[in-house]
């Protein structure tokens, strides 16, 4: 045999019996993940700190000696709120980069937009924020609220005498999958309830939106009418000019309450919060609640911005979506650590049933059946220093309802 026919003999012989070897081989000394966060376009405003966030975790997590005896290495990509551009990264993620699990996405259009690659290629998703629910996927693990977690126990607040006794009500959001979703849900709930059609308002934006005068002046007029709160789904950075315009028109919570499901700490950085005071926003955590699990992980966020000369670093804020990122990469770190390997399916399987001692004050526990993380409920008013006193709080965990039962024919849908 001449050196040329060994030298390609062997070469096939080594492709050949590496193919069956996972892709960790490839990477011996680290395990690849991937952020599919938009640090650019609209809804940078909200995941850039999602992305600072997995980067602090991942860091966390290789101090103390990574995973399986490998150090985790994030690879950071920009989807721009170019919705299409998700599926695209997603894929680069995977096939190019070879990363065995991804944490991103904020929108529920850009979830819907990576779905398919996901499934196709079996990798696995996990999605940090609050959604419509109306999805089940065996590829995804959902560690923000379904709507039975925040939509509607907000909604049944501002009814309540506590809340203010809401009598007719605002459906105001960004025009797209998670608020008209979220709507047709409340719609149903509030119905059921005995409110007329005629006391329902609902009212969409495009992405981008910044000229709420006539909406404002809509929603005064429609509070004339009777006891009136406004239930916001308005996402990404036109929440900035929707608050503005609420306190330029002198609009006060006393008055018709706003409560949002899609403003935290992070987006009231932006905002004269004065005006605003006693506005609600319904999550599953605020920065503001007092445990040790939280000050550890405030201060660490704290400690990791300024190491990082994040911008205003001295002013940085923790929220709802951050602490599910936070839970996530940590259950998953669990789940892999339990089975010793990254095998998607394998990983998929120890998922169920791992708990977590997160920053809200609560174990949180992965439900086995749902892919669904049992999270608190709290709903919180804002204050003047742009964060929020709880108002209201559930007693423990509450288990996902991934498909309402306030829309017809969800009944039989409760497993993957």
């Amino acid at each position: 045999m001449t050196r040329r026919l060994f030298l390609k003999s062997a070469a096939a012989t080594a492709a050949v019996s590496s193919a069956g070897l996972p892709s960790a081989f490839a990477q011996s000394n680290t395990i690849k993940v991937g952020i599919l966060h938009s640090l650019s376009g609209t809804m940078a405003i909200s995941e850039t700190a999602l992305k600072d966030t997995a980067l602090m975790t991942f860091e966390e997590i290789n101090a103390k000696g990574g995973i399986l005896g490998k150090k985790i290495e994030p690879v950071v990509v920009d989807p721009a709120s170019n919705w299409p551009l998700f599926a695209e990264k997603a894929r680069q993620l995977i096939t190019q980069d070879k990363v065995v699990a991804v944490f991103g996405c904020w929108t529920s259009v850009s979830r819907k937009s990576v779905l398919p690659v996901f499934k196709e290629l079996n990798n696995l998703l996990f999605y940090p924020v609050q959604y419509e629910g109306e999805e089940l996927e065996k590829n995804v693990f959902y560690t923000g609220a379904a709507p039975n977690q925040q939509a509607i126990p907000a909604t049944e607040y501002l009814m309540s005498k506590e809340g203010g006794g809401a009598k007719r009500f605002v459906l105001l959001g960004t025009d797209y999958v998670y608020p008209r979703t979220t709507n047709k849900i409340l719609r149903a709930f509030l119905t059921s309830k005995g409110v007329k059609e005629s006391d329902i308002d609902e009212k969409y934006t495009p992405f981008g939106h910044s000229d709420y005068q006539t909406i404002v002046a809509d929603i005064k007029k429609f509070a004339a009418g009777g006891k009136t709160c406004v239930i916001s789904t308005i996402n990404g950075d036109s929440n900035v000019p929707f608050y503005k315009e609420l306190g330029n028109q002198g609009l006060k919570a006393k008055d018709v309450p706003v409560v949002a499901f899609s403003v935290g700490e992070e987006e009231l950085r932006g905002v004269d919060t004065k005006p605003l005071l006693g506005h609600l926003a319904a999550w599953n955590y605020f920065m503001s609640v007092k445990n040790p699990e939280n000050e550890a992980f405030v201060k660490k966020y704290r400690a990791y911005a300024k190491a990082k000369n994040l911008p205003n670093a001295d002013k940085v804020v923790t929220n709802d979506p951050m602490e599910a990122t936070y839970v996530g990469i940590h259950m998953w770190k669990q789940a892999v650590e339990k089975v010793k390997t990254t095998d998607v399916d394998k990983v998929i399987e120890a998922m169920g049933g791992q708990k977590f001692k997160a920053p809200c004050g609560f174990e949180l526990t992965m439900d086995k059946t749902n892919h669904h993380l049992h999270r608190p409920v709290m709903i919180g008013e804002i204050r003047g220093d742009g964060q929020f006193n709880v108002v209201y709080k559930s007693k423990g965990p509450v288990r996902a309802q991934p498909w309402s039962p306030f829309i017809a024919g969800n009944e039989s849908k409760q497993k993957i």
